[in-house]
């Protein structure tokens, strides 16, 4: 397993996921499920 080099460098947003590609950047991506829960309807 690698080591954090540096924490807190982004914003992170409720439902993406956070990746280093195969360039060394930081990616972003909305994932499937997460985020905010909906209210059921009666």
């Amino acid at each position: 397993m690698g080591k954090i080099v540096v924490k807190k460098v982004i914003q992170r947003k409720p439902g993406h996921l956070y990746y280093v590609d195969g360039a060394g950047n930081v990616c972003e991506a909305v994932m499937a499920r997460g985020g905010k829960k909906k209210k059921k309807k009666k």
